[in-house]
């Protein structure tokens, strides 16, 4: 008990003294008329961008608690946050873990300074959930892949300088084996990105069309038909990020990457004053169970008892969401591991996810049916209804049916937890030993 006292003293103070080493650093670094470009440089090479990662390669090697800490120290400041996107959840660390010395010369620097943006090139239309049943493929021409398929649900593909490909270079091998993983240019002929509206008015997922795209052998990351392992990496990375408690990985407003235009605006204009950040459109997951408790006894609802019940459910959920990434904090500080937390993690977000449709909705009454779908509608019915927090409530209701599908949906995540956690036999098939061009295809 003394030892497990003495240790969470500790790391308070740990803690403690990395906010207030971030603080320091904010009072003489940040300066709101730098354009993005210039903060995210300043930021990015000083190791406060993603602090979590080695200091050999931008980090300063603190523990992921510790990183959100510091990503909140940032918010609070008031001084716009490192970049978000999928460069910073998913491409950069799954780059650290499988790339070569000199891929990660290559591609981190401009991950954690913004300077280019990334997408996710790996669900299929054909391949549902049985992501390993891709059929995009990759065949050598020289010392370059010539790329042709389809990809969908494409999340920032269209403001993408690089993607995370996945392609079939080998049809002769199994399903799970022959498939290699690049970093293809997204800026190039044969690359056809087409966004995809969805009902909240938005549109964050596209379709891309790959005719004879082309990819340098050294973009290949983790060896040639060595792309399912790899690619298991970045889900993973996916899971945890996406997970609850799982942090902001993609908390900026402004828009890592050459294309959407940011990197040269003001720094200052994405952020307002106590790290409330301004600038930008939806909320997707801003509606925290406060924010829901607000709006409660603000319309007088605060006293329906089930109402209230279902508030401290929301809450509970977010907490055994935090506690579950101490846990895995602690286990991993003495070397261990708590085998399928990232997929028991992404489960509870769909979850609260979908308790957050549900309690809105019921907590927003009759205002619930309005929804603005495009900037000047939403501007609109919040001032026609002066409730703030009403078009959060409606994108939330109409975005919860994503979560349990994209990142693996709520069936994959389980069946992961029972045949790789607890042991259970998997279901038969003939699909391990078998040659890919021999199986049925989904479509």
């Amino acid at each position: 008990m003394t030892d497990t006292v003495e240790r969470t003293a500790a790391d308070s103070a740990t803690n403690t003294d990395v906010v207030a080493e971030v603080k320091d650093w904010l009072a003489d670094s940040w300066d709101p008329d730098l354009s993005v470009a210039e903060w995210w440089e300043r930021l990015g090479t000083s190791g406060w961008a993603v602090p979590t990662w080695p200091s050999d390669w931008f980090g300063k090697d603190l523990s992921r608690d510790e990183g959100n800490r510091v990503q909140q120290a940032v918010a609070d400041f008031g001084a716009l946050p490192a970049p978000g996107g999928l460069g910073l959840m998913l491409a950069g660390p799954t780059i650290l873990v499988h790339g070569t010395e000199e891929q990660k010369r290559r591609y981190l620097r401009d991950i954690v300074t913004g300077q280019k943006g990334w997408c996710q090139l790996f669900s299929e239309p054909g391949a549902g959930s049985d992501l390993a049943g891709l059929q995009s493929r990759a065949e050598r021409d020289g010392d370059e892949w010539v790329v042709t398929g389809q990809k969908v649900w494409t999340s920032g593909g269209h403001v993408a300088d690089l993607g995370m490909l996945i392609a079939r270079t080998d049809p002769d091998q199994p399903k799970h084996a022959g498939i290699t993983y690049f970093a293809i240019d997204m800026h190039q002929p044969g690359v056809d990105v087409r966004p995809l509206r969805e009902m909240t008015g938005r549109s964050l997922f596209n379709e891309v069309f790959l005719s004879e795209a082309r990819v340098p052998d050294e973009a290949i990351i983790g060896g040639l038909n060595g792309g399912w392992r790899v690619a298991n990496t970045t889900l993973m990375f996916e899971r945890t990020s996406l997970g609850a408690g799982g942090g902001s990985a993609g908390a900026s407003l402004a828009t890592a990457g050459t294309v959407a235009g940011d990197l040269d605006r003001r720094a200052g204009d994405f952020v307002v004053t106590g790290g409330r950040r301004g600038g930008g459109g939806g909320t997707l997951f801003g509606v925290s169970s406060k924010a829901l408790t607000q709006l409660a006894r603000a319309n007088g609802k605060a006293s329906d008892p089930n109402i209230r019940q279902k508030l401290v459910r929301l809450h509970t959920l977010g907490e055994l969401a935090r506690f579950n990434n101490l846990r895995l904090k602690a286990a991993k500080a003495t070397g261990g591991d708590i085998p399928g937390l990232p997929n028991i993690a992404k489960l509870t977000m769909s979850n609260i996810v979908r308790l957050s449709r549900d309690l809105g909705l019921e907590i927003a009454g009759p205002y619930g049916m309005l929804h603005g779908y495009d900037p000047g509608a939403r501007k609109a019915l919040d001032e026609a209804t002066g409730l703030s927090f009403l078009g959060g409530i409606t994108e939330m209701a109409l975005f919860a049916q994503a979560p349990p599908i994209y990142g693996g949906t709520d069936q994959v995540q389980r069946n992961i937890i029972g045949e790789r956690v607890l042991g259970l036999p998997k279901e038969p098939g003939f699909d391990k030993n078998t040659p890919f061009k021999e199986l049925p295809k989904n479509g």
